[in-house]
């Protein structure tokens, strides 16, 4: 796990060692062990390395072949290097590094060995022959990669903070993404805040010459699934979705560094653990969070884990006023603003000063195993349809009388959902991740339109009519919008600012592509036939606490209501006021929402304000224009 850097297209540069330089600097936090530049005419590229495999300087980056033609820099990890190293047995290794086995198979198999790489990365090879520079990110996006076009120069960092470093990128906001991000508390990938700046897709590879600049995919979930488990019986199943579990922990246990694990106490990362323990010869660590406050704890579940599987545990109690005291430190750590990740730091903080470099995480599991309220919610569409045929005159009265009998979030979805003029999935799944309404974010950017959804435009392209994911199951349907959109674009984004912010790697077993293709074609009635991520729970079968699966699901959560009106207070109406002092707001209805807030109005709670007050403070540190 590390960051990288890169320009191309440096002669009109001054300087281009002190830029590279800067940039690697910016993102320093990701790889403390060693910092490495590498430089010809045409190109810089700019490492920084936290070893996992191979701790050996030998491993160090930017990584130059022995015939000094070509360079990589590589940010991940690739779990079957080992199997991939057999397959190049021609090809002499210097060293024992998941790296170098990355460049061999670039050299045998060309862009095609993106296809043959089961790991985490974004990587960048400079083929000096071709005068090509070629990149790549993995498929589901656990790693990031950002890039720019500025002038005749093109750049590219792991982190936002890398290009603005740079001095070369425009600190603009895209008003289009503002928009995202007060409806979703995120921003879609491709597109961020910056004007200038987009990520690079999941499973997508990009290449930059002097004449070419293209981008193209080589994944996809929905256009890869696998529908093997068609007409098998569920046990039959079941045995198919724990094999390749157990297979993609397994994996993910390669390293030369101690590791552990996140241990929430849900079935997720209950899960992960008990696997683990199965693999693992010394005990797992565990790392769980909570409060004293019973409604928010869920370390007693975590404590029944730990002791099923006799894990080397670690209970972190957080103290309010410690966590006030750490919550600036970890809103800088964000790279790009989210309205999520602070919990994610404050776990990351401790698993590192525990003495672990890599931990597993339950991310993920949600979202394949319908664990969501949504998957409940959405499922049944297809019965609703019935309600498109009413006419919109009476349909958008009835909205309005139900928010005023019943002031609330509920009501105001239920409102927006009866004003559609089509209750597809496409048209209907917005609404589930929306925190703000159209109507209060056109009136906050002063605005009379905005512009289409950027969540209706990734589903139209995934799951929408005429595409691959048109034919999945329902329940897998509303896995790729959650996978597509809440996944990469809030998760794994805030679990790599939050975790690298202390030099911890993060993998994550439940994004394995291959289970991943496996399980988004099983039919409906075997995920969900009486009770959320059932499928899950028989495939660990004894191997998982009744007392885990069988409760109410919690959610970890702090208590952000009572901070924000008291000890948060001042922090919160300062980052507003930048707000309403930008040109982007509308001063007079920041204010009317706040207040909203701080009187209790049910339709906004401290969930539908936390996001803008992070944006302030990004837009504060980052002197945004």
């Amino acid at each position: 796990m590390c960051g990288i850097n890169g320009i191309f297209g440096i002669e009109k540069i001054g300087s281009p060692d002190t830029v590279i330089g800067k940039m690697n600097d910016a993102i320093a936090h990701r790889g403390p062990d060693a910092a490495g530049v590498w430089k010809n005419d045409q190109l810089a590229l700019g490492h920084r390395r936290l070893s996992i495999i191979d701790l050996s300087p030998a491993g160090n980056q930017p990584f130059i072949s022995a015939d000094g033609k070509t360079v990589i820099v590589f940010n991940g990890e690739i779990y079957n290097y080992r199997e991939l190293k057999t397959q190049l047995g021609d090809f002499n290794f210097r060293t024992n590094s998941d790296t170098e086995v990355l460049l061999a198979a670039w050299f045998k198999w060309g862009k095609e060995c993106v296809h043959r790489l089961d790991g985490m990365f974004a990587f960048a090879i400079w083929d000096n022959d071709k005068q090509e520079l070629f990149i790549a990110r993995d498929r589901m996006g656990v790693k990031p990669l950002y890039y720019s076009q500025s002038g005749n120069s093109f750049l590219f960092s792991s982190e936002l903070r890398g290009l603005l470093a740079s001095g070369l990128v425009d600190r603009a906001l895209d008003e289009e993404a503002l928009t995202d991000y007060l409806k979703y508390q995120t921003v879609h990938a491709p597109t961020t805040l910056l004007r200038n700046v987009k990520m690079l897709l999941p499973g997508s590879c990009m290449v930059v010459t002097d004449t070419e600049f293209s981008i193209y995919s080589y994944w996809d979930a929905a256009s890869n699934t696998n529908y093997d488990s068609k007409g098998r019986e569920y046990t039959e199943v079941v045995g198919e979705v724990r094999a390749l579990l157990d297979a993609s922990v397994k994996k993910r246990l390669i390293a030369d560094v101690p590791f552990g694990a996140f241990l929430s106490g849900g079935i997720d990362s209950s899960a992960v653990v008990g696997l683990m323990a199965q693999h693992s010869s010394q005990p797992v660590k565990t790392f769980h969070i909570s409060f004293g406050e019973k409604e928010f704890s869920e370390a007693e579940y975590a404590r029944k884990v730990a002791d099923r599987f006799s894990t080397n545990h670690t209970e972190i109690l957080i103290h309010p006023d410690e966590f006030l005291r750490d919550l600036p430190a970890a809103l800088n750590a964000l790279d790009h603003p989210s309205g999520d990740g602070p919990n994610t730091w404050v776990v990351s903080r401790a698993t590192k000063q525990a003495g672990v470099t890599m931990a597993l995480s339950g991310i993920g599991g949600d979202e394949l195993f319908a664990g969501y309220d949504v998957f409940r919610q959405l499922h049944g569409l297809s019965s609703k349809q019935w309600m498109q045929y009413f006419p919109m005159l009476l349909r958008r009265p009835a909205g309005s009388a139900l928010m005023a009998l019943r002031k609330g979030v509920r009501s105001d979805k239920l409102d927006e959902f009866l004003r559609l003029e089509y209750f597809e999935l496409e048209y209907v799944y917005p609404l589930s991740r929306q925190v703000l309404k159209n109507k209060k974010t056109a009136a906050l950017l002063g605005r009379k339109q905005l512009p289409v959804s950027a969540v209706k435009k990734i589903l139209d392209a995934g799951i929408g009519s005429g595409t691959a994911g048109a034919g999945l199951p329902g329940l897998s349907r509303i896995s790729y919008a959650e996978m597509y959109t809440y996944l990469q674009n809030v998760l794994l984004r805030d679990t790599d600012q939050m975790s690298m912010a202390h030099a911890l790697e993060v993998r994550e077993p439940f994004l394995d592509h291959q289970l991943i293709s496996y399980v988004m074609g099983i039919r409906d009635s075997y995920k969900f036939p009486d009770r959320p991520k059932k499928l899950l729970v028989d495939a660990m079968g004894d191997l998982l606490p009744k007392a885990i699966w069988d409760r109410p699901k919690m959610g970890f959560t702090f208590p952000w209501k009572h901070w924000m009106k008291n000890e948060l207070r001042d922090f919160c109406e300062e980052r507003i006021n930048y707000l309403s002092q930008s040109p982007y707001f509308n001063a007079k209805e920041l204010t009317l929402l706040w207040n909203a807030f701080l009187n209790d109005d049910p339709r906004y709670p401290w969930s539908r304000i936390w996001h803008l007050v992070v944006l302030g403070h990004w837009m504060q540190k980052n002197a945004m224009n």
